[in-house]
C-alpha cells in the first residue's frame, strides 16, 4: 500500500475545503493577540502589525496554495543511463510547528536513485518548502518529502534528512539553546542496501539520525 502521495492530496484538499477568514478578520484576530499579550494595538507602533503579520502569514504558509506533485510531473528521459545518487545538501527552509506556531528553522538534504528520468534541482528545493510553509511537525515534514518522491519519480531508492531548530525549545519551555533535532526517511536501495545508505550520510557530514522512519 502507497498511502503518502494520496495523503498529500487528501490534506491539500481538505485544508481547501476549509473556509478561508478575510483579510480583514485575520487582522482583527492579530489585534485580538496583541491584546492578550498585554500591549495597546492602537498605539503608534503597532497600528500597521496586523497588516503586516498576515502580509507574513501569507509567505509563512503558503505552502497550503502549493501541490507538490505536480511540481515533480515535468521530468527529464535523457540521461545517458546516468543511475547514481542525485543529492541536493543544505536546502535552507523555515517551517512552524503545528503545536505553538513557533519557528522551525533548519536544512533538508535529499537524495534519489534515478530509476529511467531525473527531475530539474530546484524542484527538490521546492518539494521541501511547500510541505515546510505549513504548520508541521518535523517527523512528518520529511516522511512527506521523501515519500512524494518516491511516488512520483518512482526511483530505486530515495534519502531525506532534516537537522532542526525547534523555537518551541528554544524560546520557551525547556529553553535550550542550539538544541537541533535530526529525523531521516530511507526508502528503496537507502534502506535495503546499508553501502549506499553510508554513501548518503557521507556525503552529507553523518548527522546522527534521531528518527529513522
Amino acid at each position: 500500500m502507497k498511502p503518502s502521495v494520496e495523503a498529500s492530496r487528501l490534506t491539500l484538499g481538505s485544508v481547501s475545503g476549509v473556509e478561508r477568514p478575510s483579510r480583514e478578520e485575520a487582522e482583527a484576530a492579530v489585534r485580538t493577540l496583541l491584546r492578550w499579550a498585554g500591549d495597546d494595538p492602537a498605539r503608534e507602533g503597532l497600528l500597521d502589525t496586523p497588516k503586516r503579520v498576515a502580509k507574513a502569514y501569507e509567505e509563512w504558509f503558503g505552502g497550503y496554495a502549493v501541490d507538490p506533485v505536480e511540481m515533480l510531473k515535468r521530468t527529464f528521459d535523457e540521461t545517458d543511463g546516468y543511475d547514481e545518487m542525485v543529492l541536493l545538501r543544505d536546502i535552507r527552509f523555515v517551517s512552524h510547528c503545528e503545536h505553538h506556531m513557533a519557528p522551525i528553522v533548519g536544512r533538508a538534504h535529499v537524495a534519489y536513485l534515478p530509476l529511467n528520468r531525473v527531475v530539474g534541482i530546484s524542484k527538490l528545493a521546492r518539494v521541501v518548502n511547500a510541505y515546510a510553509r505549513r504548520l508541521q511537525i518535523q517527523e512528518r515534514l520529511t516522511a512527506q518529502i521523501a515519500n512524494t518522491i518516491n511516488d512520483v519519480l518512482e526511483p530505486k531508492g530515495v534519502a531525506v534528512v532534516i537537522e532542526a531548530e525547534h523555537g518551541c525549545m528554544t524560546s520557551r519551555g525547556v529553553n535550550t539553546h542550539g538544541t537541533s533535532m535530526v529525523t531521516s526517511r530511507m526508502l528503496g536501495a537507502f534502506r535495503a542496501n546499508a553501502s549506499t545508505r553510508r554513501e548518503f550520510l557521507t556525503m552529507i557530514g553523518n548527522p546522527q539520525s534521531s528518527a529513522a522512519l
